[in-house]
C-alpha cells in the first residue's frame, strides 16, 4: 500500500498528532478526567510545615513536621506526620529507623514535657516550672563555682579552673550555637567539657 504524502502533508499530519496527544496529556481527554475523579487530594496540603532537627544523635538530621491546627489563631497544633527534609544538607531527606519513628516519640504518653525535681530524701519526682528549674540550676552552679574555683596554680599563675562541674553539649545545633556554648562554658572556667558526638 503506497500513500502519496508530500513533505508538507506529512508535517501537517505530524503537527495534528502532536496537538491531539498534548491536549490529552493536559487532561482534556475523557480517560484523564475519569482518572482524576478517583484521585484524592494530597492530605498534607492543608497542614503547617515546620522544619526542625532530629533529637536522637549527633548527626543532626533535618526533619519536616506536618501539623493540623493554626497556632496563630489560638488552635492547638497536632503533629500528624514527620519526614526527612530533602533540602537539609546533612541527611538530604533520609532518616534512620529512630528518626523515622519520631512521631511515636513526640506522641508518647511517657514523654517528659515539664522539668521534674526530686527533693533530698524524697522518693517521687515533682513537676516544677521552667523558671523554678532554671533558678535551681543557676543557684547550684553559682554555689559550686564559688566553693571550688581554682583561681591560681602552685606557681601563682592565674588559671581560673572549675574542675568540680562538667558540661555535656548537644551536637544537633548550628555552628553559631556551638561556638556560643563553647565560649560560655569556657568563660565560666569549666574544664570538663565534652560533646554528645563523642559519647
Amino acid at each position: 500500500m503506497n500513500i502519496d504524502l508530500s513533505r508538507r502533508g506529512f508535517l501537517r499530519l505530524a503537527g495534528a498528532g502532536v496537538a491531539a496527544t498534548s491536549l490529552g496529556a493536559m487532561g482534556f481527554g475523557e480517560a484523564e478526567a475519569a482518572e482524576l475523579a478517583h484521585v484524592r487530594a494530597f492530605k498534607l496540603a492543608t497542614t503547617t510545615e515546620t522544619r526542625n532537627t532530629c533529637p536522637y544523635c549527633s548527626v543532626a538530621c533535618g526533619v519536616i513536621m506536618y501539623s493540623n491546627g493554626d497556632v496563630k489563631t489560638g488552635e492547638t497544633a497536632e503533629i500528624i506526620h514527620i519526614e526527612g527534609d530533602a533540602d537539609h544538607p546533612t541527611n538530604r531527606g533520609t532518616l534512620c529507623p529512630k528518626g523515622a519513628a519520631l512521631k511515636d516519640f513526640v506522641k508518647a504518653p511517657t514523654r517528659l514535657t515539664m522539668p521534674r525535681h526530686r527533693a533530698a530524701g524524697a522518693s517521687e519526682f515533682q513537676e516544677i516550672s521552667w523558671d523554678e528549674a532554671l533558678t535551681k540550676i543557676a543557684r547550684a552552679l553559682k554555689d559550686d563555682r564559688d566553693a571550688n574555683l581554682v583561681q591560681t596554680n602552685d606557681a601563682g599563675v592565674t588559671v581560673n579552673r572549675w574542675t568540680s562541674t562538667g558540661f555535656l553539649a548537644a551536637s544537633a545545633t548550628t555552628n553559631e550555637t556551638a561556638w556560643l556554648t563553647y565560649k560560655v562554658v569556657r568563660s565560666m572556667g569549666i574544664v570538663g567539657f565534652d560533646n554528645q558526638a563523642r559519647v
